[in-house]
């Protein structure tokens, strides 16, 4: 049934070998790095490279700092710490999202609250934020509660999903009448944008992932970002087992976290940030190919990006059209040796956030049922 799109893919690829989802791309460039940081010894959290990887980072994305993570989910979690989530509050995220964003906010010891998403981003829906507060929020002199639960309500968590850009602005906007502070998860967004603006540089403090599915990739890898020089102090504080400085003795002053990126990582990290570039152009093409070939054989809705948005194409996303299809879809592709995966669980569906608050979650119920992702990796070039 789906035969066209199985060879449409493989001709892609110029291959009759087992296609991956999202397989990274070395050069020689990464070898050059990674041997330079074997051979200058420093090859933990201390080194040159570490370094570069925040300074670039920041210049790339047009913000003051970056502070390097061993991956995206300890750079969320210390984020949410520094956006003042603390033990038995809450945190408002989207149900559509893969487990770290949901673990993140438990690692604080606080409660996630799920929001409904738009079918068009996949990302929190502003709207039914905005519906979500007026029915459970109260503003009192110590912060905004959940009536419901009794509970503060820390942080509001969007997420760019796939590399699609939710309405962030508008979240924003409608946070800053509220005064909740926003944690920026583009875990999946680097080098997509909104009106012209870096996703995970809307909110006052973002954060990415560098894992080894990617658009670039050091094996793990994550970082915050921010514009706030104080808020950047403490996060490299906290992620660096909160020590301070001196000579020699080992001082710490807080309960804080080994979570700093190692250098031979960064290395690797620098030398994939100078490919960005061209990695992106590559995934366009391929995104542009996808949404041709869907347009033609109408068996599926390619999900492209937003209006006033240039999206990643981190993962290409098909909504199958006829509810039921699905399965067939993965049954067959997979089988023939081409890897499609469906859309992640939503969250409340886990048994350990069952018990959590949601609002109606009509929209993430309908593209959990229609969405698979599709090969995405960019192509070696010859």
């Amino acid at each position: 049934m789906f035969e066209d799109i199985i060879q449409f893919i493989r001709n892609w690829y110029s291959t009759d070998d087992f296609i991956p989802l999202h397989v990274p791309l070395f050069s020689e460039l990464d070898r050059e790095y990674v041997m330079d940081a074997i051979d200058s010894t420093f090859v933990s959290s201390v080194g040159e490279y570490v370094n570069r990887f925040e300074r670039e980072l920041a210049q790339y994305l047009g913000v003051r700092r970056a502070v390097a993570t061993i991956n995206g989910t300890a750079a969320l979690q210390v984020a949410l710490r520094l956006a003042g989530v603390e033990a038995h509050t809450e945190v408002i995220t989207q149900p559509l999202t893969f487990v770290a964003t949901a673990n993140a906010i438990v690692y604080n010891n606080a409660h996630p609250v799920f929001v409904d998403v738009d079918r068009e981003t996949m990302g929190l829906s502003p709207s039914s934020l905005e519906m979500f507060l007026q029915e459970y929020a109260e503003k009192r002199d110590e912060g905004v509660f959940n009536k419901l639960s009794g509970r503060r309500i820390s942080a509001i968590l969007p997420v760019h999903i796939f590399g699609h850009p939710c309405k962030i602005e508008d979240l924003i906007n409608l946070t800053e009448i509220w005064q909740i502070p926003v944690v920026e998860d583009a875990a999946e967004a680097l080098g997509s944008t909104r009106n012209g603006k870096r996703c995970g540089t809307f909110a006052k403090l973002g954060i990415f992932s560098f894992n080894g599915n990617k658009t670039i990739t050091c094996g793990g890898g994550g970082a915050i970002v921010t514009d706030d020089e104080t808020l950047a102090d403490k996060a490299k504080h906290l992620t660096t087992t909160a020590k301070t400085s001196h000579p020699w003795e080992y001082i710490h002053d807080q309960i804080g976290y080994n979570y700093r990126m190692p250098n031979l990582n960064a290395a690797l990290a620098c030398a994939q940030l100078n490919q960005l570039d061209s990695f992106l152009v590559d995934k366009r093409k391929l995104s542009n190919a996808y949404e041709a070939f869907f347009k033609e054989k109408e068996f599926g809705l390619f999900v492209s990006e937003p209006e006033k948005c240039q999206s990643n194409y981190w993962l290409n996303t098909l909504l199958m059209k006829n509810e039921g299809e699905k399965e067939t879809f993965l049954k067959e592709t997979n089988e023939a040796g081409v890897m499609t995966r469906p859309i992640w669980q939503l969250m409340p569906e886990l048994e350990m956030y069952r018990n959590c608050q949601t609002g109606p979650l009509d929209n993430a119920r309908w593209l959990q049922e229609r969405a698979v992702n599709l090969p995405s990796s960019v192509r070696a070039r010859s």
